[in-house]
């Protein structure tokens, strides 16, 4: 219902613009248009692997992994898989919410996603020619101890 409801507040938004400026709205239109053409493609292929990966993970090892009951060896191994994957953020969403609807538990999906956001194992050769290797190693340091303080919170408000 939700979903509807902002569907029709972009649609009044859009008459709305239309109305005041024909020529503005059509070129923003296009713009938004063209930027989903360009993403469309890489949003496809994740989630073509996403599907992929759910075929073959059963919920129940979904669960068993991942699962509220597998506690810090299941955020464990949620961290460091989002620690040293790089993901578009707006593949990791949808992902987090595919695995929580097969079984996965909220703190483990949480530091998932914080780590997935925060940590980058694999750009910090990158991160290291504009900052310090010090630098670098504190901020993916303190971004992974930070993940399981967002999964303790996430975990204790959504039950």
């Amino acid at each position: 219902m939700f979903t509807v409801a902002l569907y029709l507040l972009a649609a009044a938004a859009t008459v709305i613009s239309l109305t005041r400026d024909r020529k503005k709205t059509a070129k923003a239109l296009r713009i938004a248009s063209n930027s989903f053409l360009r993403i469309l493609p890489d949003f496809g292929t994740v989630l073509a692997l996403v599907g992929i990966m759910l075929t073959f993970l059963s919920p129940a090892i979904i669960s068993a992994v991942l699962g509220r009951q597998s506690g810090l060896w299941g955020m464990l191994a949620a961290a460091v898989v989002g620690s040293t994957t790089l993901i578009p953020g707006f593949v990791a969403f949808p992902l987090a919410k595919s695995l929580l609807d097969c079984g996965a538990g909220v703190p483990q999906i949480a530091i998932f996603v914080s780590t997935l956001m925060m940590v980058g194992v694999v750009t910090a050769p990158l991160e290291t020619k504009y900052f310090s290797k010090r630098v670098t190693f504190i901020r993916n340091g303190l971004s992974f101890l930070f993940s399981f303080l967002v999964a303790y919170v996430m975990g204790a408000i959504i039950r």
